[in-house]
């Protein structure tokens, strides 16, 4: 647990007044002593993929569960990561994925171009199950990736699929995590669930996993697989908001078992593809009431170790 003693002075500095947003989101990881938030999974990626991505909220498609999904940051790309700036958030993510193939390798030279040019993203690249995906996958880890990305539900593979052997042997050996979303929610997919993937980690246990949204709405099975292999993890990415708590409540029952798990727990916030304000996410974890050390643990302190920030 890093030991935080002093509030830092305020990076903003002279840039400008910031929204009333960003001080109560700085108020929150200034009173409990931290140096800003990580969050692991927030989203960049080309504009035009993005702009698709955001129609399909738009349009209430099937994988977003028919649910009303306002976009809150539909900012161009320098103002929504100035924005999480503002916010104080450190360390970032570039969370872009493929839903068929041919995709991922383009998607990795983006996000490598992104990543030189914002120096407080963690370099980000994806796959998918296509023949050649070994080779683009060692190429991204060798141009410097530090975190890769996988989508089951929008990519409807299988993530035990053969042809994605090969490189979770690789990404398991190189020690880079993969944030991946496969859970059922907010719509079940054929490959979703903790099945397909503990297939995954009988072959690769050493694989560092974030299970993405707590693995919504299987919480209690994912927190299984955390307890039972040790590079498991779970990013919070719109657990306990009120916006999921409505869609796929999390177990009052569970909670002793996140708050062992508390090594193991990342903020996750999905941002700028969010329904809600980013402060409400905190707030969230916050009335948990699982303690401050759970909090700077969750918020700053499992991912600043994870990356070696």
């Amino acid at each position: 647990m890093c030991d935080h003693r002093a509030v830092p002075a305020d990076p903003a500095g002279a840039e400008g007044p910031r929204s009333a947003e960003a001080d109560e989101v700085r108020r929150f990881w200034g009173r409990l002593g931290l140096p800003g938030l990580v969050d692991v999974h927030t989203h960049f990626m080309p504009e035009r993929v993005l702009r698709k991505v955001w129609g399909y909220f738009d349009a209430l498609g099937t994988l977003t569960g028919g649910l009303e999904w306002p976009i809150t940051y539909r900012q161009e790309e320098a103002e929504r990561a100035g924005i999480l700036r503002e916010f104080g958030v450190r360390a970032f993510t570039a969370m872009l994925y493929p839903h068929k193939p041919g995709m991922a390798r383009w998607l990795n030279g983006w996000a490598a171009g992104f990543a030189r040019r914002t120096p407080d993203c963690l370099h980000t690249a994806t796959l998918f199950p296509e023949p050649g995906v070994e080779a683009y996958v060692r190429e991204a880890v060798e141009a410097g990736a530090r975190v890769f990305k996988a989508h089951v539900q929008v990519g409807a593979y299988d993530p035990a699929d053969e042809l994605l052997r090969p490189a979770w042997g690789l990404l398991a050996e190189a020690g880079i995590p993969v944030v991946i979303h496969c859970g059922s929610g907010p719509a079940p997919g054929e490959h979703t669930g903790p099945g397909p993937i503990a297939g995954v980690l009988a072959r690769h246990p050493r694989l560092r996993l974030v299970v993405a949204h707590m693995g919504m709405p299987e919480y209690e099975e994912f927190l299984g697989l955390a307890e039972r292999y040790g590079q498991v993890r779970l990013d919070t990415t719109m657990a306990f908001t009120d916006f999921a708590e409505k869609l796929a409540p999390f177990p009052p029952g569970a909670l002793p078992r996140l708050a062992d798990a508390g090594d193991r727990i990342l903020l996750g916030s999905d941002f700028p593809n969010i329904p809600y304000p980013y402060v409400h996410q905190l707030h969230a974890l916050e009335r948990l009431g699982l303690g401050e050390e759970w909090l700077r643990a969750v918020c700053h302190d499992n991912a600043a170790e994870l990356f070696g920030l």
